[in-house]
């Protein structure tokens, strides 16, 4: 199984979720592969901000390595799975989308916590670091959902 984290720039909320779910698969004994991916272009090529890095270290999750790259449509072959931040990375990943099946791939990350209320979680870029802490913790849950959701699939 592969599962792939969308944000906009993929500096911030997207790594911190590769980062959370890979720890999560790590102390599971689970073989998902995951990765994460910015809708824009702006920050390709560069290392998550350093209050995201910051975030996930005080956590003993270290994002520090992540090299943010932008979606495409190979994704959709790629990655059983891919989990939007927002409405607007919703609607731009769509907008890439094929056909049905690459569509039914997308839902929001929070869904996994709040079925079907598309909730959304807050870029932090543009705030503090305590906006940073609240995302960390919002996609902490939502992580911890999504493994019990389909750890039962490897057991």
């Amino acid at each position: 199984m592969n599962i792939l984290f969308v944000c906009m720039g993929n500096i911030c909320r997207s790594p911190l979720a590769e980062g959370i779910f890979k720890d999560k698969v790590y102390k599971n004994h689970l073989d998902i592969f995951s990765d994460s991916v910015g809708t824009e272009y702006y920050h390709v090529g560069q290392n998550p901000d350093n209050r995201a890095i910051e975030t996930g270290l005080k956590h003993n999750i270290n994002i520090s390595k992540l090299i943010a790259r932008r979606i495409k449509v190979e994704d959709f072959d790629n990655f059983d799975k891919i989990f939007v931040m927002d409405s607007v990375n919703y609607s731009e990943v769509i907008g890439i989308a094929r056909n049905k099946s690459d569509i039914e791939k997308v839902d929001y990350i929070l869904n996994a916590i709040n079925p079907g209320e598309n909730h959304e979680v807050p870029d932090p870029y543009y705030g503090g670091k305590e906006g940073f802490e609240k995302v960390f913790q919002m996609l902490d849950k939502a992580c911890e959902a999504i493994i019990k959701q389909i750890k039962p699939n490897f057991e």
